[in-house]
């Protein structure tokens, strides 16, 4: 059901984290981040470049999703209650749902997570515990879809933080025109047969860059670097 309706442009909600009731979204402005259009600022470029962070993808899945449950000062609640939580576990059992990580000190200060469709990621939510971590692994994120052949991340709703990275805004018929595209060339246009992981690759750099993989699959930022342009 999750797969389908990520298919036709609508995404699941919940009041609170307390709710019992899920509800379904579909914006009549969509968040996109036009891969292409990623805006690296300086500072962030040389976060990426010094491995401050130690980035990873998959290998704490389970853990971005609760840390972005948490509440914070400026997010008091958050709309991913236990029966989403469980549903996006089982997406990423199943290959679907993947995850960002940033860590320090071996501590897990920052990440990401969402849905794998096609040639589209759905990017559920983010979070960061210190400077910079969330715009990490959005970096990272961006760099693996440029390399591994994708055609759309969606943020589903506008904020300034996006908007500061490069997201726009697009109406909710240029979006499904969007939508389509990324996954009309693996038949999962129009909500077909969803249940498949065919489409674009997360994993492409590890192939491409080899030598740059760390024992526990961190990607250096040089590689990063290189994946989104920043060759200075």
């Amino acid at each position: 059901m999750l797969l389908r309706a990520y298919a036709v442009g609508v995404f699941p909600m919940a009041d609170s984290r307390d709710a019992d009731e899920v509800f379904w979204v579909e914006p009549k402005m969509r968040a996109i981040l036009p891969l292409d259009g990623f805006q690296v600022s300086r500072s962030l470029a040389k976060t990426i470049k010094s491995d401050r962070f130690r980035v990873t993808i998959d290998a704490a899945f389970g853990q971005v999703v609760k840390a972005c449950a948490e509440a914070s000062p400026d997010r008091p609640d958050t709309w991913i209650n236990p029966a989403i939580e469980r549903a996006y576990g089982e997406l990423h059992r199943r290959h679907h749902a993947h995850s960002i990580e940033c860590w320090q000190d071996g501590k897990l200060v920052g990440g990401l997570y969402g849905v794998r469709l096609g040639r589209a990621f759905f990017g559920e939510s983010m979070f960061s515990r210190v400077s910079n971590a969330s715009k990490v692994a959005l970096a990272h994120l961006v760099a693996r879809m440029k390399s591994g052949g994708f055609a759309l991340l969606d943020c589903q709703f506008m904020t300034d933080h996006l908007a500061s990275l490069g997201a726009i805004e697009v109406s909710k018929d240029d979006y499904a025109s969007l939508l389509d595209a990324a996954l009309s060339s693996t038949g999962l246009a129009g909500a077909g047969s969803v249940d498949s992981c065919s489409g674009a690759d997360l994993s492409a750099l590890e192939r491409l860059f080899p030598d740059d993989v760390d024992e526990d699959g961190a990607l250096s930022g040089y590689v990063i670097s290189q994946a989104l342009g920043q060759t200075s």
